[in-house]
């Protein structure tokens, strides 16, 4: 695309080449990461495509544009998606108790004392409904948190992490027997509320999860890339995930990353028995874009619609109780929102005071990321995508995401609506 054709996407050509420079300079040619992909959507097209870097540092492979990544907790707006296609189907309501579908969970409590052998429960408030889950509302943890005696359960039984051995039916039992950290509805906790949901797409269209992701919106979609494994065929296109240090450190940034799962040998070389809605997918920037594209249109792309427009104006409202910001609410050690001004919707999180967030942005702009770093965001009213893939733990390693939505929207020179 030449700069004529950026200039009427309303983006300063100088500007978007000012982002691949400094994503390089600052963090390809440091080291800190091995290699990075930016793409920027706007007005109907690519604005910028930079790929940089290596996808395999060890073996010398360059990034591609067909990269596979690890894309983690950008899982879960997919999964949401799933839940919402249901929703419209009317085989779910956002209000059902959530023990309609998990029947066994019908007398969780909330943890009021103990430890994992001896815990100690008070009845909750209400119900755990279905939005719980989808807002992370629920009560539920996850267990690298390392916050409370229920996260320390978590680890010790293994739930939610893709790793495991087991299965997605074996963890909803699991969870039948350990309590709440607090009653549905009084606090955000990021948790393993979207793999939850993802066994109850399963339960209700009677369909593996897996399978209804195929089939239902990768197909659909033309995401051909977009998987919870790696195929034989495509291992050489997956990148090398890399991490720094004790995963969450405070020196984590001052540290030199290593590797952490070789793309050869790695666990995501065959399909997984944890099937995770939650962080199990792997994908590439064509398909992530294809999935972002569909939401920055109301739901449909090339003739293929998934949602309705209100139905995802519902989505990407903010579902907070008392319509407060996440700082408010939330009660997690770690999260891909951590800003003032930001709410949380059904499965994104949301803008709801841009001033507040101290970088530019639109009310009502969503977005999300994954643990090995990886970004998207969506601006309908700037007719705006950005999406960022690279592999580093953790995502708080580096403030690329920041920086990032302080030079996209820089870079951009019309008036706006």
């Amino acid at each position: 695309m030449g700069v004529g054709d950026k200039e009427k996407q309303g983006m300063s050509c100088e500007r978007l080449e000012r982002i691949e420079r400094f994503v390089d300079d600052n963090y390809i040619a440091t080291g800190k990461l091995a290699g990075a992909l930016v793409q920027v959507w706007r007005g109907g097209g690519l604005a910028l495509n930079s790929v940089l870097g290596l996808a395999d540092r060890e073996r010398q492979v360059p990034m591609a544009e067909d990269s596979i990544f690890r894309i983690y907790s950008m899982t879960k707006p997919i999964t949401s998606v799933a839940v919402m296609m249901l929703v419209e189907e009317c085989k779910i309501a956002l209000d059902d108790p959530v023990s309609k579908y998990i029947p066994s969970w019908d007398k969780l409590g909330v943890h009021a004392g103990g430890f994992m052998e001896s815990f100690q429960t008070r009845p909750t408030g209400r119900p755990m409904l279905v939005v719980d889950l989808l807002r992370h509302t629920s009560g539920l943890t996850y267990g690298f948190q390392q916050n409370t005696n229920v996260d320390a359960a978590y680890r010790k039984l293994k739930l939610g992490e893709l790793a495991t051995a087991g299965t997605l039916e074996e963890m909803i039992e699991k969870l039948a027997t350990l309590p709440l950290e607090f009653s549905p509805g009084e606090a955000w906790n990021y948790s393993v509320a979207t793999d939850v949901l993802g066994y109850i797409v399963g339960k209700v269209s009677g369909t593996p999860f897996e399978v209804f992701l195929k089939e239902r919106i990768f197909d659909p979609l033309g995401m051909v890339d977009t998987a919870f494994y790696v195929p034989e065929e495509k291992v050489s296109r997956f990148c090398a995930c890399y991490a720094i240090g004790a995963l969450g450190s405070k020196i984590a940034s001052a540290q030199a990353p290593t590797l952490q799962d070789d793309p050869h040998v790695s666990p995501y070389l065959k399909p997984p028995t944890f099937v995770s809605g939650g962080g199990g997918l792997v994908s590439t920037a064509t398909d992530y874009m294809r999935f972002a594209r569909m939401l920055l249109q109301g739901g449909e792309l090339d003739g293929v619609r998934l949602l309705g427009p209100r139905t995802l104006a519902l989505m990407t409202s903010n579902h907070l109780p008392g319509g407060v910001d996440l700082p408010r609410l939330s009660r997690s050690m770690f999260s891909e929102a951590i800003y003032e001004g930001i709410g949380f919707g059904l499965g994104f999180a949301t803008t709801i005071t841009p001033a507040a967030t101290l970088i530019p942005g639109s009310a009502g702009d969503f977005f999300w990321g994954g643990a090995a770093s990886t970004f998207f965001w969506v601006d309908p009213r700037e007719d705006l995508i950005v999406l960022f893939l690279t592999q580093l733990l953790p995502s708080s390693a580096h403030p690329v995401r920041r920086q990032l939505r302080t030079m996209v929207y820089s870079a951009i020179t019309d008036s706006g609506s």
